[in-house]
């Protein structure tokens, strides 16, 4: 297809799910700052003026999930009955138990295994600058200016739940403008609708879209219910690990089968996920081809892959077998060593949770670097 249209959209950390990824990132980075390692999944629910924590926790850390779990959702800026939830007035239950024994032995081995079986992705291109899908970074880049337009009062009235969704129309495999936006804010009844839109389009969408790529006919679409009054979780349930293709590729690259906040690195959901997209970017970096996917595999209590499978989609500048071998030669993607060379025994996911876990110029994203891109360059002269 010579010309198409793709759709990525992203949330703000107010939205109900986003909440319960920051407050499951935000109990596993305590446990793994008083514990490297903790063996951590927690998952939380959101609903009304209810909080539910629970999941299956072993570490010589000691830590207050609730008082977590609370400050965390304070930080967002849920604190009145008005923005959707008061943090302060919550019912807060907690469940958790320890890790599974059979687990367990599968796992804390002289080297670190897989917590679980799965299979997992990594995907990466060189359209933008982040690697990312551009359609995938221009949504969050609004949702993030949402955010901050309202932390800032830049754009007064606003509330912490909000949504963005950017639809790019490619020509030739190559972005050439953007078809539509969508922006959801929940906002003060008192707001006016249509003042609203225009701080909206002049502070946020202007601010993070070129110009360039935008038309004409580009719609925009705000609040297209007319108002968005009640939001948060007092308008939507939030669970940890539903927004899983926000937090990775919008869309364009394969998720695999389970989310990551609230999971330590030994869960391969999670750590080999990261080194997948650090695979799969240095590849790209490298110039091997100009989209890369990559698939792992693991069992449970097993260090190495069950299987690797790249996917070039038909861009590589030199033969799959050849990137196969060098890849092999370059990543060591045994869990033990993805924890170890990505540094993942550490308290930054919390930073990772909303936003997505990919495309971020930030040095705790070990996974975001390029530094492989010149030892594969020399494997292939």
């Amino acid at each position: 297809m010579n010309k198409f249209i793709v759709t990525s959209e992203s949330v703000t950390e107010g939205h109900p799910d986003k909440v319960c990824d920051l407050v499951s990132d935000s109990i596993l980075d305590e446990y793994l700052r008083g514990d490297f390692n903790s063996r951590v999944a927690v998952e939380s629910m959101i609903s009304n003026n209810l909080l539910v924590l629970a999941g299956e926790v072993t570490s010589k850390a000691k830590v207050n999930v609730e008082k977590v779990a609370i400050n965390t959702i304070r930080e967002i800026g849920y604190s009145t009955d008005e923005s959707g939830f008061d943090v302060d007035k919550a019912i807060v239950l907690t469940n958790i138990d320890e890790q599974s024994k059979d687990i367990a032995r599968g796992v804390n081995r002289e080297k670190i295994c897989a917590g679980d079986q799965g299979l997992v992705y990594g995907y990466a291109t060189n359209e933008s600058k982040s690697y990312l899908p551009l359609s995938s970074e221009l949504s969050h880049r609004l949702s993030k200016r949402l955010s901050e337009v309202r932390k800032k009062n830049i754009i007064a009235g606003l509330y912490p739940d909000g949504k963005s969704q950017v639809s790019l129309v490619y020509e030739n495999n190559m972005p050439s403008y953007v078809k539509s936006v969508v922006l959801a804010a929940h906002h003060r009844e008192s707001k006016d609708i249509t003042a609203l839109r225009y701080e909206l389009i002049k502070e946020v969408i202007l601010k993070e879209i070129d110009s360039s790529l935008l038309r004409k006919d580009t719609v925009i679409h705000i609040n297209a219910t007319g108002r968005f009054t009640i939001g948060g979780p007092k308008a939507d349930v939030g669970l940890t690990g539903r927004k899983i293709i926000v937090d990775t590729y919008g869309g364009v690259g394969r998720h695999g089968g389970g989310a990551y906040s609230g999971k330590d690195p030994s869960k391969a959901d999670r750590s080999a996920s990261y080194m997948a997209r650090y695979v799969a970017k240095n590849i790209v970096a490298a110039g091997l081809c100009d989209r890369c996917e990559v698939q792992l595999a693991y069992v449970i209590g097993k260090e190495n892959p069950e299987s690797v499978y790249i996917n070039t989609f038909g861009t590589e500048k030199i033969s799959l077998d050849k990137i196969y071998k060098i890849a092999n030669e370059v990543f060591d993607l045994s869990i033990d060593a993805i924890i170890r060379n990505l540094k993942l025994q550490r308290p930054i996911y919390k930073n990772t949770a909303a936003y997505g876990h990919f495309g971020r110029d930030e040095s705790d994203f070990t996974w975001e670097k390029t530094d492989k891109k010149n030892e594969i360059k020399n494997l292939i002269k």
